[in-house]
């Protein structure tokens, strides 16, 4: 199945990119402000349909969410984020992402992540491993110097504070989900999120970065991020290697152990 996910993903990605070529799309808002276009809703389109053809598993999306009442009882369902970073496709800086993950009660289970711009895919499943373009990835980085992700165009003062207090200066502005591929990889250490998010923003990047060593911590309740939650909407997080721990009184980052038999995920 995950194969076929992946194809989805493709698919989704070629649609996205030849309206990102065109130099010519319309742009619309929603009713929270954010923006939409045309490659959003083909991608919605393309993936929908490629994920029913899959399975009978019922599709939660971005461009097609679904009220708690009608999905409170589902076991499996796909989410799905047809175009990570509207922003940065609207910006042309190639930094947005194809996002797809099955989700098992509140945590997701399989993850793709297709970067159309740069024709990479990144995926995992449960207990797999985690992968680009079919090698496997791990972070393995003992940087202590230590490297932080921060969004193009959702920073926070909040994450300002968190850096300087960690004494981070190494900061990359990345865009959509490359943040958790970038953490996978070992590219670097940390990403802190202290503004909005919703679970179709995370879910697909929660089972690569764990499965890669890694961890993504709610700071309302010390876990994993869950899902399938009355309100779709994450908790500020902090998502880290696997060996760096942090204290919850003061938000600082000091080092544990690593564990490198088994993936971090729960």
């Amino acid at each position: 199945m995950l194969d076929k996910i992946i194809e989805i993903a493709k698919q989704a990605g070629e649609k996205i990119l030849e309206i990102y070529k065109s130099e010519n799309f319309e742009i619309n808002f929603k009713d929270d402000m954010s923006p939409v276009t045309m490659a959003d809703l083909d991608s919605n389109s393309i993936i929908m349909r490629g994920l029913k053809q899959v399975s009978g598993f019922p599709v939660v999306s971005e461009e097609a969410a679904v009220e708690y009442v009608a999905r409170k009882d589902w076991r499996r369902f796909w989410l799905v984020d047809p175009l990570d970073g509207t922003k940065d496709f609207i910006a042309k800086n190639g930094q947005f992402t194809v996002n797809i993950a099955l989700i098992d009660g509140d945590t997701p289970v399989l993850g793709v992540i297709y970067i159309p711009a740069r024709n990479d895919a990144y995926w995992a499943e449960r207990g797999g491993g985690a992968y680009r373009n079919g090698v496997k990835i791990y972070n393995l980085s003992t940087r202590t110097d230590l490297i932080a992700a921060d969004s193009v165009f959702h920073s926070s003062a909040e994450t300002k504070t968190f850096l300087e207090k960690n004494n981070i200066t190494d900061i990359k502005r990345l865009g959509s989900s490359i943040k958790y591929c970038a953490l996978a990889e070992g590219v670097i250490d940390i990403y802190p999120r202290f503004n909005g998010t919703k679970e179709w923003d995370t879910a697909a990047g929660q089972v690569i970065l764990c499965e890669a060593g890694c961890k993504i911590i709610d700071l309302s309740t010390k876990q994993n991020l869950k899902y399938n939650k009355p309100d779709i909407r994450n908790n500020f997080f902090i998502a880290l290697r696997g060996d760096l721990e942090l204290n919850y009184e003061n938000y600082y980052i000091s080092r544990g152990s690593r564990n490198t038999s088994a993936p971090v995920n729960g």
